[in-house]
């Protein structure tokens, strides 16, 4: 049974984030973003109450601008997806999860260390340029059973 329901155009779209996002990264940093987008989409708290859907957690606004900073800025994400990102996608999406992003709902790239928390949210790990943050005990335990 899927992690989240979904279509194959939720497929494509999320394929095209995990490149815009990770491609540097290789197929695991693709993964790993897939993988944040998925729990996002179970999680129902937080700044995700609203977000059931693939579509919801790409395109959700947060502060006035986009979550994913790629919807705004990124051409990458308005090229077709490929094969390769759509194969990843279909498995973040069925069954796929690692640590750091385990349990993540955040990621990001400081260009420097990665701090031990981000917005109160505890750090799991890092994976090349980026790092992964999952809600702290107690504020989300629907992302710890999705």
């Amino acid at each position: 049974m899927a992690r989240v329901k979904y279509r194959d155009a939720d497929v494509d779209l999320m394929a095209r984030m995990m490149r815009a996002e990770a491609e540097g990264e290789g197929k695991q940093g693709m993964l790993y973003v897939g993988n944040v987008i998925v729990n996002r989409a179970v999680a129902d708290c937080l700044d995700f109450t609203d977000v059931r859907t693939i579509e919801d957690v790409i395109f959700q606004v947060q502060g006035g601008n986009f979550s994913f900073e790629a919807v705004q800025k990124g051409n990458m994400f308005y090229q077709r997806a490929r094969d390769t990102e759509r194969r990843l996608a279909r498995q973040n999406l069925e069954f796929w999860r690692d640590h750091p992003a385990y349990y993540a709902l955040w990621y990001f790239n400081p260009y420097a260390p990665c701090p031990p928390t981000w917005y109160g949210q505890p750090h799991t790990g890092q994976f090349k340029s980026h790092c992964f943050y999952e809600p702290q005990p107690g504020t989300c335990d629907s992302v710890y059973m999705g």
